[in-house]
């Protein structure tokens, strides 16, 4: 491919976000967003960089043991096979494409393919049922879906006219997607990229609400996540590793734009069932330098012995929710590797972060990325300048990763864009220093005894007792203090739910907490949880608010 004036403007940013990766002042100082008019990354970055490119750029290890490596050239080529089959069969520019995908070389295949074709992709995690992909298909207004041959009979009872696309074994009624390698190799686009033609549409996980349609461009996600590299830390030549499921926009984030912007390798490890062990031998074996994973990974990592991965990673980092601080000093008594927490959210590409070379102060999630401005806007008077106050993005040099919008809700978009802010909806706390901290959801903090409770705050006490794995808290009713925190909580292997258990966890508050933070009620029980893993407190919240027989109270167990 040749390269394009774009091309030359995007590998500038990104080549000086490279030279300054270990000093984020000079970053912040000296990095401009490219803003090319016109812009395809699959063809002006991806195929650009894989021309004679025999370097690995997916490799897939299977559960059983089979090894998938696939080089930058081969997967342009594959691409551009995929696109001409799926232009051939209908799919055309601004078509809406559903793509329901495991973590496969198919589902790489397709993002690229879809982009050269600038087709909308709608990802989604084949966890999804009958209902979620019919509200899906509706309000994504989907002309084609492509997912796994098991994955059909979900859409037997799904309305509509689309196209139908069957990965795998041949199904009655889906055209075959492996029809599409015998297509030529050689891609001709049939119009131009604009930069702000829509690219992908992602419906939020819905730990609060019913998910929102996020809409990106050909340049808020792929040149936006020139942010996310830096955070990571991603070099040309690395070998990345992100543990996040297909569908979900962390990995788009960093098993697709980031890795690649860097020139690195995208690793992936299959599994049916998470097993710690495991994941540190793949690790090892695939030559990891560097590594992200949610919390709720990191959590059961460090329940696992750390010390059997002969070669830890360079770079180590946590996103999706805050990583509590004990499970980072387990990290690096373990590998000499400090986890590094990042900020960002499906509407965007990493805002706040820890980046390498950087001291990571416990419980702070960093400083503004290059090429973003953060203020915290006063609670009741929605100004800036708030110590502590709703974490909002400065539009007047707009990031370039910041979302179009929310896709056919202009009061929502409105809404979340007004006074000149993109509002995340998310509480946080500036230091003297400058460094952010995380509070919690604008829609989760709550008051108890007329104090301000966060509950994340809460929720990190309980997991630094050994019999913690995962907690979430929310508030119970209480007729003297309006409110009071409540704390559900699973159990690490060798505790048993019961009064004495209870007491231990009791104690723990009462020793590390205020007394108007502590806990004051506690029930053992999984967390409901979103398909992409995020805790549901909504349903925690309607659980406690018509109470429970199977609740602790701290004054009935001391």
């Amino acid at each position: 491919m040749t390269p394009t004036t774009a091309t030359g403007e995007f590998r500038a940013a990104r080549d000086f976000l490279l030279r300054h990766r270990a000093d984020l002042a000079a970053a912040r100082e000296g990095f401009v967003w490219p803003r090319p008019a016109r812009f395809n990354w699959a063809l002006d970055w991806f195929d650009v960089i894989a021309e004679g490119n025999d370097r690995v750029a997916l490799h897939i290890a299977e559960e059983d043991g089979r090894q998938e490596r696939t080089t930058f050239a081969e997967l342009s080529r594959r691409s551009a096979r995929i696109a001409n089959w799926l232009r051939s069969r209908g799919v055309a520019a601004g078509d809406r494409v559903l793509v329901m995908l495991g973590n496969q070389t198919e589902l790489w295949e397709t993002a690229l393919a879809a982009m050269k074709l600038r087709a909308v992709v709608i990802p989604a995690t084949p966890l999804l049922g009958p209902a979620d992909l019919a509200d899906r298909v509706l309000r994504g207004r989907v002309r084609h879906v492509i997912t796994r041959s098991a994955d059909t009979a979900k859409f037997a009872d799904v309305p509509g006219a689309f196209t139908r696309i069957a990965v795998g074994e041949p199904v009655p009624g889906w055209l075959a997607y492996a029809d599409g390698k015998a297509a030529p190799a050689h891609f001709e686009p049939d119009g131009e990229t604009l930069a702000d033609d829509p690219l992908m549409l992602y419906f939020t996980s819905g730990t609060t609400a019913r998910p929102k349609l996020v809409e990106h461009t050909h340049v808020s996600y792929p040149v936006g996540h020139l942010s996310t590299m830096y955070w990571i830390g991603l070099r040309p030549g690395d070998v990345h590793l992100n543990v996040s499921s297909p569908g979900w926009a962390k990995h788009a984030w960093s098993n697709l734009f980031a890795p690649w912007n860097a020139e690195a390798t995208v690793f992936v490890h299959q599994y049916a069932r998470f097993d710690a062990t495991r994941l540190l031998a793949q690790m090892d074996a695939a030559g990891v330098t560097t590594f992200c994973a949610p919390p709720t990974v990191w959590r059961m990592l460090v329940q696992a012995d750390l010390n059997a991965l002969r070669t830890p990673p360079r770079e180590a980092v946590a996103a999706g929710e805050p990583l509590n601080p004990e499970v980072i000093e387990r990290v690096r008594s373990a590998w000499g590797v400090t986890v590094r927490d990042g900020f960002g959210q499906t509407e965007t590409a990493v805002q706040i972060a820890n980046t390498p070379g950087q001291r990571v102060v416990p419980g702070s999630m960093g400083r503004p990325a290059p090429g973003y401005r953060i203020v915290l806007l006063d609670p009741v008077t929605g100004e800036p300048g708030a110590q502590e106050g709703e974490i909002a993005v400065d539009l007047a040099d707009r990031p370039v990763g910041v979302m179009a919008g929310y896709h056919g809700d202009p009061e929502r978009t409105a809404e979340a864009m007004s006074g000149g802010y993109y509002r995340t909806g998310d509480i946080g706390r500036r230091a003297a220093d400058g460094r952010l901290s995380f509070v919690g959801r604008s829609d989760e903090v709550f008051k108890a005894s007329d104090y301000k409770i966060s509950p994340f705050e809460l929720e990190s006490a309980l997991l630094e007792h050994e019999a913690v794995v995962e907690a979430a808290v929310v508030p119970a009713p209480d007729p003297l203090r309006l409110a009071v925190p409540k704390a559900y909580v699973v159990l690490a292997e060798g505790y048993v739910p019961g009064p004495e258990t209870a007491a231990l966890l009791f104690a723990h508050s009462r020793a590390v907490l205020a007394p108007y933070k502590r806990v004051r009620r506690l029930e053992f029980a999984p967390l409901p949880k979103t398909v992409s893993g995020k805790i549901r407190r909504v349903e925690l919240r309607e659980a406690t608010a018509h109470g429970s027989a199977t609740e602790y109270r701290e004054e009935d167990v001391r």
